[in-house]
Order: C-alpha cells, then sequence, then structure tokens
C-alpha cells in the first residue's frame, strides 16, 4: 500500500478534514480508486477522486469515473416518485392497485403506494424460483410481484426490500407516466442537472465504468445476522430476497447486460459529483415542494428489520440514521447507501449534498460503510 498518497481535484481550505480522511483511506489500503463529492448551498466545496479504475492499476480514476452504486440507486428511484406526488399525479396514501390494477392479487389490494416505499409492504423477495436473466426482464419481474402472497401482513413490520424495490416502485412510475424508471429519471433529473447518474445504459459510456472489485468481508455469520439467515435457511424469504435471482457475484455486476438493464434498487451507475449534485439541489429546495420533501423524508418505521436483522429507521424510499448507527448530527438528514460502500447523502437544514463512490467493496454489519460515515463526520466538524 502508498506510505503517501494526494487526491486530485478541489477541496476548499475550510473542508480540508474531509481531503485528509479521504487520502488516508488511499494509504491504509482500504480504497483502491474512489471519488467523494460535496456540495454546500448550491457550490462545489469538495470534488476530490483518485486511486485506480481497475484491481491492475491500469488505469486512473477520473474525475466523471462511474461506478455502480447499487441500493445507492434507490434514493432516485424515490425521488421519482415523490415529483410525481408534487405534479399531483401520486398519492402516497392511495392503494398500490388503485395505479397498478393487476398488483390486486393475493390480498395486496389494501397494501399502499406508502407502505410500499417504506418496505413495509411484505414483498421482499419471490417465492417461485427465477432464472438469472429475470433480473433483466422488466416484464417478468413486474408480473412475478403481482401474483407474489406478501410474506407478512403488511403495515404489521418492515423489511428492507433489498431488489424488488426498484420493480414495485418502478413499475408505479411506469403506469403513470407511460415511461421507464430509468428514462424518467434521466429527463427529470440527471439530465436538466447535468448530472452522472444512469439507471441503464449503453455500451457507449462502459469506458467510464470502473469494474467492482470483490473486498474485504468484515462480519462474522452469527445465527442472528443477515448472513446466518441466509445460511441456516437457503429456501427463507431473507435468502431468496438475495438470491432470486442470484444477486452476489461482482462477474454479474460487471456485465454488459447487468449494465443495460433498469434494476431501479441495484444498478445506478454514478460519479461521487453526480450523486452529490442531486442531493445538493435536492437540500437547497430545487427538487421538490418543502411539504413534499418534509413528507418523504418523515420516519415511517423503525425497529429490528425483518431481512437485515438489525434497527432500521425508515422514510419514504430515503433511509434515516437510527440511534445504533449515527451518520451524522442532524436526525433529519436522509440517506441511501449501496452495497460495497457507496453513499448518497442530504442535509436540508446544512444545505449540503454528498456523494461517495468506489470499486473496493467492503461488506459489514452496518447500514454506511464506515468510510463514508467517515467522510460524513468530517464534512459536519469542517462547517
Amino acid at each position: 500500500m502508498p506510505t503517501d498518497f494526494q487526491a486530485l481535484g478541489h477541496c476548499d481550505d475550510r473542508f480540508h478534514a474531509v481531503r485528509e480522511i479521504f487520502e488516508a483511506a488511499f494509504v491504509s489500503g482500504a480504497e483502491i480508486g474512489a471519488g467523494v463529492c460535496v456540495v454546500q448551498d448550491g457550490e462545489r466545496v469538495v470534488d476530490l477522486w483518485g486511486g485506480s479504475m481497475d484491481a491492475e492499476h491500469s488505469r486512473d480514476w477520473q474525475s466523471d469515473t462511474l461506478a455502480n452504486v447499487f441500493s445507492t440507486t434507490k434514493g432516485m428511484t424515490a425521488l421519482c416518485a415523490h415529483r410525481l406526488v408534487d405534479e399531483g399525479r401520486l398519492d402516497l396514501d392511495e392503494t398500490v392497485a388503485h395505479y397498478w390494477p393487476e398488483f390486486a392479487q393475493k390480498d395486496k389490494g389494501q397494501i399502499t403506494v406508502r407502505q410500499l416505499i417504506s418496505h413495509q409492504a411484505g414483498l421482499p423477495a419471490v417465492r417461485k424460483a427465477l432464472p438469472q436473466e429475470a433480473f433483466f426482464d422488466w416484464d417478468l419481474m413486474v408480473e412475478a410481484l403481482a401474483e407474489e402472497k406478501p410474506w407478512w401482513t403488511p403495515g404489521t413490520k418492515h423489511g428492507y426490500h433489498a431488489v424488488t424495490f426498484g420493480w414495485l416502485v418502478g413499475e408505479i412510475v411506469r403506469r403513470i407516466t407511460g415511461r421507464s424508471l430509468g428514462s424518467y429519471f434521466a429527463t427529470e433529473f440527471a439530465e436538466p442537472l447535468g448530472a452522472d447518474f444512469m439507471i441503464g445504459f449503453g455500451p457507449e459510456f462502459d469506458e467510464r465504468v470502473a469494474p467492482l472489485i470483490a473486498g474485504p468481508v468484515q462480519i462474522e455469520a452469527g445465527a442472528d445476522s443477515l448472513f446466518g439467515e441466509v445460511l441456516a435457511n437457503p429456501e427463507g424469504m431473507t435468502a431468496r430476497a438475495f438470491n432470486n435471482p442470484q444477486l452476489l457475484g461482482t462477474e454479474i455486476h460487471n456485465s454488459r447486460p447487468w449494465r443495460a438493464a433498469e434494476i431501479p434498487a441495484a444498478n445506478g451507475h454514478a460519479s461521487a459529483a453526480g450523486i452529490a449534485t442531486i442531493y445538493g439541489e435536492l437540500a437547497r429546495g430545487r427538487l421538490l415542494s418543502a411539504d413534499v420533501l418534509e413528507d418523504a423524508r418523515s420516519c415511517q418505521a423503525e425497529g429490528m428489520d425483518a431481512i437485515l436483522a438489525m434497527t432500521t429507521k425508515i422514510a419514504c424510499g430515503f433511509m434515516l440514521s437510527p440511534d445504533s448507527e449515527a451518520c451524522g448530527p442532524n436526525p433529519k438528514a436522509f440517506n441511501h447507501a449501496g452495497a460495497g460502500g457507496s453513499l448518497g447523502y442530504c442535509d436540508p437544514e446544512a444545505g449540503i449534498g454528498l456523494g461517495y463512490v468506489m470499486n473496493n467493496m467492503h461488506t459489514g454489519a452496518w447500514l454506511v460503510d464506515p468510510r463514508a460515515r467517515r467522510l460524513v463526520d468530517a464534512v459536519y466538524a469542517s462547517l
């Protein structure tokens, strides 16, 4: 590992602590390639990047390098739904079946959009075995979910809809707008803001993508953990949430079919600046009205998560920090992290949007990767 490291890009002097934390992660070997960007009150005050795009260290990370950010994508999917709320085209307290009639099968007619977007609908997995290629077939997945019976009585508890969230919320967006989630997000948010964030794209962008690299696993597969449950009950709800179809394995996530598909819970590709730009505008009140934003970040469920086997605090498509795992000092700040480490973070009170992306995937018993949390802490220490 390097004995010293200097990131490229720009960092205002008062945010020097962010630079120090970012660079220290490369010196320690925690990072291979990464970027972090902070927007405050519409100004890009931190935009740093460095390291390598690949494990062979053959290509340098660039300012516009894209990385698969997994569940950080969910925040963008939620943003699309809230834009429709703002336009009066979607009501979170209306039933899902009002917009998607086929969804009413198997006693799901009374599930509300609010329950769906806050992981309370009981649909984190599909029971029937699905082929690997189901990931790339929108119609197959939404039909399977419409035919699925809830795993618990909707509204009685919450459990992370790790992959199904994207098809469930995305299909509501499609039914209302007539457009796919990826297309709607691009024209409503990414393109107008000039933000590098795509949900499904062609091969012309492949050269900008940093392939994901399997990194350290910092967790014990105890009996009460997510991993312990998957191993102990491979046919159960939790295992099927991640393995039907099979989600794990960088060979899938680095493939052209994965990049081309629209999987709005898991396959967004973004730069750090792309994420920070969107959340920075959201923090300024530029993307949603004040009332809709306030509802979007209001707590809907808190406590033991039926899938993750840890305490979570969930808003309407975004995550809040539970007391057991603080991410910044403002309890009203909201975020969505992604498997491996990425993070999108928004604090309207401080006027801050933050994006962090990387290619060295860390796995642990956390909601937000410690590398990202340290960056968030450094931002607040600099204010």
